[in-house]
């Protein structure tokens, strides 16, 4: 595979490129001759798991919550990612935009209103009326504790754990490197490899299956603007020109490509929030509610993210089917992305200490994400009324949630203007989750943070597009949904697997000598051990192994105290 490598013109570690673009296909085939069957096991198995280890997903992201921030606001904040005295490499503002970007910025857009009323339509908790002020208030909770901080301590806490190794401990730009403390040189071989294959199939698939999911949102914004069928073409059409959009900035890289697409969407995307809360007559009520639902969520916070829906068995009919459909759905599919967030925050993270890393990723998008459901999620129920029968908001929401943002526009001045630069929103935000995807894909294959060659990256921007593009046309419905039962089953062992990367973290964090913990010294003596194999072993390469050479001398442990 080495030849072949070399042949090709890669620069990548063969074994991890070609299994995993071999497995790819191979799955894809199999998925598109055996949808039905695939299906229903994958159906089969997601239902025991969210009957049986439901509350496995439930207590784990809390537990993450609370050793993310023990650990921030502990001595050990002060370590910082990385051995050089630098500065963060990036700005906060466009660090901050490259995060949300890459994370949740397309799940905002489509359920930025189509979430809260749902709970408001169907209150998650028995004995709570349907479309009354006090299911409004509990949707809006249950829409916040979703999206906001659970969701980024899924991606906080690997991401810290890859961030501490590849900097600090100047490992491989691979998922395996944070098992370190536990397997050593064995990062190198089949269990090592083996981790990082998965990460890689699991990121591909993952953002495959949202693109593919996200078209219908596009698609429907297209068809109310001009009158186009949702079709499978309109599709497919619209994932051609995402993946061409994706791989424009694959090729510019992470600082002209990523960087400008993510400051120039999340500008857009603040414009638009910034225009509904001006113009709907509403100001001064949703001024009032971000305070208000702040301070509502902040005190159920504690209860909701224990909550289990123990007695349901016995006040609802449909046993634990609720949180089983949303909670839990949402962290097995938010932990497949896991491994490709925390690569990516990792990679732009650089400089920043532990306590810089967790703050910021967990209350910048946290926050952000208040007060965008806020504005819209308060703004479509108000207009729904809130009076105990369905409202036109709900009625839109029941009939197609890919529609429902857009008929929330119908009650804004410059409908058709807002409703087109909602599709271009949407869009670039797709665009930006497969470009950062790919990048982290490479790096995952190169090992290092610098970009592989241009046609190594453009394989994986393409390899999106196309299992996006092939599902919708060959497999259909079918494909889709047996992926979504692939994505939530293969989030079992993803999640366990980022529980322990984190618990590796914790132990390697033992390790360091806090008396000594400045920009420079006090890197652990295994920390510089560790790299010096690297770089023996080839793992590492180019500028990152001439800093290894130049600081290993500098890197010491082993001064008094």
């Amino acid at each position: 595979m080495d030849a072949l490598a070399r042949k090709l013109g890669l620069r990548t570690q063969p074994t991890i490129f070609f299994v995993s673009a071999g497995l790819m296909v191979t799955f894809l085939i199999v998925l598109l001759i055996f949808p039905d069957q695939l299906n229903k096991s994958f159906s089969a198995g997601r239902e025991w798991i969210v009957t049986n280890l439901g509350w496995y997903f439930i207590f784990g992201v809390t537990a993450w919550l609370i050793i993310l921030l023990a650990v921030a606001f502990s001595p050990y904040g002060q370590v910082q990612l990385g051995r050089k005295d630098e500065p963060p490499e990036y700005s906060f503002p466009s660090w901050f935009a490259m995060l949300f970007a890459g994370g949740i910025g397309t799940i905002l857009m489509f359920w930025g209103v189509a979430e809260p009323i749902s709970h408001f339509s169907n209150p998650p908790k028995a004995g709570v009326e349907p479309y009354t002020v006090e299911a409004a208030q509990d949707g809006m909770n249950f829409a916040l504790y979703h999206l906001s901080l659970h969701t980024w301590a899924i991606f906080c806490l690997p991401g810290l754990a890859f961030a501490y190794f590849i900097h600090r401990y100047e490992l491989p730009v691979r998922v395996s490197s944070v098992f370190y403390p536990f397997l050593k040189d064995g990062i190198y071989g089949p269990i090592g490899r083996a981790i990082d294959i998965l990460a890689i199939l699991g990121t591909l698939f993952g953002v495959a299956v949202s693109i593919g999911l996200g078209t219908s949102q596009i698609g429907a914004g297209l068809g109310e603007l001009f009158g186009w069928a949702n079709n499978t073409t309109l599709q497919v059409a619209i994932v051609i020109v995402l993946t061409t959009v994706a791989v424009t900035s694959i090729v510019r890289g992470l600082d002209k490509g990523v960087k400008l697409l993510s400051n120039i969407n999340i500008a857009m995307a603040i414009g638009l929030m910034v225009f509904v809360f001006l113009t709907g007559g509403m100001t001064l009520f949703l001024l009032r509610q971000l305070f208000e639902t702040t301070g509502n969520f902040v005190s159920e916070l504690p209860q909701l993210m224990l909550w289990n829906d123990a007695l349901a068995n016995i006040t609802k009919d449909d046993g634990w089917g609720w949180q089983g459909g949303w909670t839990v759905f949402y962290w097995a599919w938010t932990v497949s992305w896991a491994p490709f967030m925390g690569i990516f925050l990792a990679r732009i993270s650089k400089g920043r200490t532990v306590r810089e890393f967790v703050l910021g990723v967990l209350f910048a998008p946290s926050i952000f994400t208040i007060i965008w459901f806020v504005i819209f999620g308060w703004s479509a129920l108000r207009i729904d009324g809130m009076d105990g029968s369905e409202g036109p908001i709900s009625a839109a929401v029941a009939e197609s949630i890919p529609l429902s943002m857009f008929a929330f526009f119908e009650n804004y001045p410059l409908t058709t203007l807002v409703q087109g630069l909602a599709v271009i929103i949407v869009a670039i935000f797709f665009a930006t989750s497969s470009d950062s995807a790919s990048l982290v894909v490479d790096m995952l294959c190169t090992g290092d943070g610098d970009s592989g060659p241009t046609r190594q990256r453009v394989f994986w921007g393409v390899s999106e597009g196309a299992l996006a593009a092939l599902l919708i046309v060959l497999a259909g419905d079918e494909g889709l949904n047996a992926l979504q039962q692939v994505i939530t089953v293969i989030g079992l062992p993803m999640f366990t697997l980022m529980f322990l990367a984190g618990i590796s973290f914790l132990v390697a964090l033992q390790k360091e000598n806090l008396q000594f913990v400045t920009k420079v010294r006090g890197v652990p003596e295994e920390a510089v051990f560790a790299g010096r194999e690297a770089l023996d072993r080839g793992e590492v390469s180019g500028e990152q192994a001439a800093t290894q050479r130049d600081e290993t001398t500098d890197d010491r442990s082993d001064v008094p105290g």
